[in-house]
């Protein structure tokens, strides 16, 4: 995985912050394939901090593994029980998730650049939703600098 200068400056923020802070971080990606967790796998100290990150892009995964709700996959309440999900099964005090549609085509009635990215934090579960434009590979790394980015501010605001 080739990280940008931000993504990678976000990566190294958060591992000094979930160091600073002793909480565990953990990932659930569909749409990222793993980008996410990649990227934070790779930072300084990383075994300290980092649990581990789950890539679900099938929706059986979803709901089976992660405990997604029957539904649409694509959506903000996916995102948000993808994260809380990835807190559970990997027993993280942070997590972020994301559930998207690359493109070309729609998904769950949602249109090409439509990404929802959750973050976990102490309990409470948030939400953005991303209108992103450019063909799906651009949409995935557009995602992924995104949800590093929403870990980053979660792990800022709660120093």
């Amino acid at each position: 995985m080739v990280v940008s200068d931000s993504a990678a400056e976000h990566v190294r923020r958060i591992a000094e912050l979930a160091c600073e802070q002793g909480r565990s971080v953990a990932t659930a990606e569909s749409l990222t394939s793993g980008r996410v967790a990649a990227g934070l796998g790779a930072a300084p100290d990383a075994a300290t901090w980092f649990r581990g990150g789950l890539v679900a892009y099938h929706d059986e995964v979803k709901h089976g593994v992660l405990g997604v709700a029957p539904g649409p996959v694509v959506s903000d309440r996916s995102a948000r029980q993808m994260a809380e999900g990835a807190a559970r099964v990997l027993g993280a005090d942070v997590a972020v998730a994301t559930t998207g549609v690359g493109g070309p085509d729609e998904q769950d009635g949602q249109p090409p650049g439509t990404v929802f990215i959750g973050v976990r934090l102490d309990g409470h579960v948030t939400c953005h939703e991303l209108d992103l434009d450019g063909d799906p590979q651009e949409v995935v790394e557009a995602s992924t600098l995104a949800a590093l980015e929403l870990l980053r501010r979660a792990l800022e605001s709660a120093r």
